[in-house]
């Protein structure tokens, strides 16, 4: 892989946006852009983000409770160093909410534990399944308010000290390895089962498409500027530190 040798680890978000935010980090790590604030040794990379295109994580909730209502609930969230976290305290302003593991979120909010949730990956489309209602959609927030960017979630960072020509070869082959993904869409589609967490194929397919888009194979000036708008917002609103990441050079 052009002379990199790559080892496979597999955590869920929050896990590996703590483990940044520590220091803890491999040389290349996926991590949220709000975990990007707290990381000051990482480089961005262009290739392999997140990017809802006027849509994103979404609040849900049981019956017909309001935005008002949930801000006043204790809200299950998927982790405080996770974008959606972010975006729903620009949107909401501080609330009440518990940290639990993005998958047990749907089930704390059923069962009256949590008030509502902030539901992110595959639960912004199985969430009806569930029992649960949709009460706003961050995604939809966000494109209102900035005139269309994409909304920024997830990223690839890599260390800084391994220098800009390795960070610049994996960003290729990350790169390539999307390009490859989407021309042979089924046999990617194979592999990614295997990460399921017993989700039905269709409804990963459908997530996939949703959040595997042409930002995702190269971010472009609209994703950085995405980036740098929603961690600028964070740092008016005393959310995030002053930090501001560096994003790698366009290959």
């Amino acid at each position: 892989m052009r002379g990199l040798e790559v080892r496979h680890t597999v955590e869920d978000i929050e896990t590996l946006n703590r483990a940044g935010a520590g220091g803890g980090a491999p040389d290349v790590t996926a991590a949220s852009v709000h975990a990007c604030a707290h990381m000051p040794g990482h480089t961005i990379l262009r290739s392999g983000g997140s990017f809802g295109l006027g849509y994103g994580p979404l609040v849900v909730a049981r019956g017909d409770a309001t935005l008002e209502d949930v801000a006043s609930s204790r809200v299950a969230v998927p982790g405080r160093l996770t974008s959606a976290f972010l975006l729903m305290r620009l949107m909401v302003g501080e609330f009440e909410h518990e940290e639990m593991r993005f998958s047990d979120i749907p089930a704390a909010v059923a069962s009256g534990r949590a008030g509502a949730g902030l539901v992110i990956h595959e639960t912004q489309l199985s969430h009806e399944s569930e029992g649960l209602r949709k009460v706003a959609d961050l995604g939809e927030w966000w494109h209102a308010r900035t005139g269309g960017l994409p909304v920024p979630l997830g990223v690839n960072v890599a260390r800084t000290s391994l220098g800009g020509e390795a960070i610049s070869r994996f960003d290729a082959c990350l790169r390539d390895s999307i390009v490859y993904g989407l021309a042979h869409f089924g046999e990617a589609m194979d592999y990614a089962m295997e990460y399921s967490r017993s989700k039905p194929r269709e409804l990963v397919e459908r997530f996939v498409r949703m959040y595997v888009n042409p930002v995702t194979v190269e971010m472009g000036a609209a994703g950085e500027e995405s980036i740098a708008r929603v961690l600028a917002m964070g740092r008016e609103a005393g959310l995030v530190p002053q930090h501001e990441p560096r994003v790698a050079a366009k290959g």
